[in-house]
């Protein structure tokens, strides 16, 4: 039995979010939006994190909304790949 283990997934985690900058070469940042409950008051807060991923083929353009999912540190900041694009900012 041969196992393939270039796409196993088990255990990454994979998130969505928009591109916010693309100016880097092979590099693209995507900022994260959730919502959180106030642990006392209970209200709904919206917070976000700006995480880099690699774009290897340079194809993301600002505004584009993408799936990336957690691979091997590619440098200091960079800890995410880029794996589709899920909806495309036509300009």
């Amino acid at each position: 039995m041969s196992e393939d283990n270039s796409q196993n997934t088990v255990g990454l985690r994979t998130i969505s979010g928009r591109v916010v900058s693309n100016k880097m070469d092979k590099t693209i940042t995507v900022l994260v939006e959730r919502v959180v409950k106030h642990p006392v008051y209970g209200k709904y807060i919206k917070r976000s994190t700006k995480i880099m991923a690699h774009d290897a083929l340079n194809v993301c353009q600002e505004g584009d909304v993408v799936a990336i999912t957690s691979c091997r540190p590619m440098s200091k900041n960079k800890t995410f790949k880029l794996v589709q694009v899920l909806e495309s900012a036509r300009k």
